[in-house]
């Protein structure tokens, strides 16, 4: 989402649409994930949303602006890993990695501090299960 935000200012479903496109339609979010993740850039001050003809639209701060050129390539290898075939072990893995995130958002948005407490601890545990894998 930075790095749509970096090229210029756009609406929500804008970046909704945006990514379904780049990702060739193997990734499209939901308003549930993109939005509060605007509401956590902007809660960051990375991201500025302003009213413009009764639509909210989504630029970049002066923070988000230097944290994007300072992530430059870790951003742009997003954009290279999501045009790998969807039908391959990294597309479906990129396709869970998607729903997962989608998730957290939802449990950040709406969770109670409890599910949130829980919701760190899975993934903590998934990311140490992950590592473990390459360990074998």
């Amino acid at each position: 989402m930075l790095a749509l935000l970096a090229e210029q200012p756009r609406h929500g479903y804008d970046i909704i649409q945006e990514i379904a496109e780049r990702s060739g339609g193997h990734w499209r979010p939901s308003p549930g994930s993109v939005y509060p993740t605007i509401s956590q850039l902007e809660d960051e001050g990375l991201a500025l949303v302003e009213k413009s003809d009764g639509r909210r639209v989504v630029s970049l701060t002066d923070a988000g602006t230097a944290y994007v050129t300072e992530h430059r390539a870790e951003l742009d290898a997003v954009w290279e890993a999501l045009g790998r075939d969807a039908d391959s072990e990294a597309g479906e893995l990129w396709d869970q990695l998607g729903q997962l995130h989608a998730a957290a958002q939802q449990v950040l948005g709406a969770g109670t501090p409890e599910q949130i407490t829980a919701a760190t601890a899975a993934l903590t545990e998934a990311r140490k299960t992950i590592y473990r894998l390459l360990a074998e």
